[in-house]
């Protein structure tokens, strides 16, 4: 394999929208973890996320798929690390054990505690040749024959009815499908209507601008933070909402670590759009943290609706999130 310079293409990514109608669509489930690029090649396999980091220090467990019966190298694969909960069901919060951790010492004990697995939904490369030109059946049916199956990577089904698979994900604990064009080309790095998401509950990305003291049991420690957005690429950073729910103890210990050296003088976006209490409080972070959130929608205020902690995103870039109000 070449000397690490970068992944060898950036993930396609799917618009969020409803479910579409007619034959010319096929849909899988949305898996909530991690979406890696994996890069195969001469017994080597790099994993890289969306924001073009080499993570496979993070997995040692999943290099091994550089050795898979079946795959030709050199070899492009689509997919995204999770790990299961107790009940089967994939769990971004018990991914959060995983994500930060690099140290082959603690990833010894890690592996049986906090165990992962890759699930490839998409073949980018196969036998050195590019497929992106080629269309969705084309290189699904090409992953389908591969019979990739192990412990560590496999290959889930795709659905050829809409609703009925929206019915599984709902029932299986997973945050909803995605809904992709039979006839589309795979379109590297670009967010586009060929892929759609759907969700029964909506979730986003947010920037964490800073944090608010709690009381009561959370006295001395974090309350909420503050979300931002940016308006548009390049724009200006502005206040989403705060979010507070969803945020235990062990996650707000994690985070004290996250969010060392980040303090700031005074807030990344527009002051007046905080009440002068609130001002008063706050701790100020630059805007450097991407963390996920659920949410009912949009207040008259511009601010999200109920929403709620899921965890920290460290594969995607603050320069990403936008508002896109849905």
């Amino acid at each position: 394999m070449s000397p690490v310079t970068g992944p060898p293409v950036l993930p396609m990514m799917a618009a969020l929208g409803e479910m579409p109608s007619g034959s010319g669509w096929s849909y899988e489930m949305k898996w909530d973890g991690i979406r890696v690029i994996a890069e195969v090649d001469d017994g080597v396999c790099r994993l890289w996320s969306r924001n073009s980091r080499d993570v496979s220090g993070g997995y040692p467990e999943l290099i091994g798929l550089a050795e898979a019966p079946g795959l030709r190298l050199p070899a492009v694969l689509d997919g995204e690390i999770v790990t299961l909960d107790e009940k089967g069901a994939p769990s971004f919060g018990l991914l959060q054990r995983r994500m930060h951790v690099r140290d082959p010492r603690q990833l010894r004990h890690l592996i049986t505690q906090v165990p992962v697995s890759v699930r490839l939904f998409d073949v980018l490369r196969f036998d050195g040749k590019w497929l992106l030109e080629a269309t969705y059946d084309d290189r699904r049916g090409l992953l389908d024959s591969l019979e990739i199956g192990d412990p560590f990577w496999e290959t889930p089904p795709a659905y050829g009815d809409g609703e009925a698979a929206l019915d599984l994900s709902a029932s299986t604990g997973l945050e909803g499908v995605v809904a992709k064009r039979r006839k589309s080309r795979y379109l590297p790095g670009r967010r586009s209507a060929d892929w759609i998401k759907v969700k029964p509950v909506k979730t986003r990305d947010v920037i964490l601008c800073g944090w608010h003291p709690g009381e009561g049991n959370r006295a001395g420690k974090i309350g909420s933070f503050y979300c931002g957005a940016y308006s548009e690429p390049g724009g200006d950073l502005v206040l989403i909402g705060k979010v507070g729910s969803g945020l235990d103890f062990a996650t707000l210990d994690m985070l004290s670590a996250e969010l060392a050296g980040l303090e700031i003088g005074r807030p990344p976006f527009d002051p007046a759009t905080i009440p002068t209490s609130d001002r008063r409080r706050a701790h100020w972070l630059d805007p450097a943290l991407v963390a996920e959130v659920t949410y009912s929608g949009w207040a008259a205020d511009a601010r999200l609706r109920h929403p709620v902690w899921r965890g920290l995103r460290l594969d995607i870039d603050p320069d990403s999130v936008l508002v896109d109000r849905d």
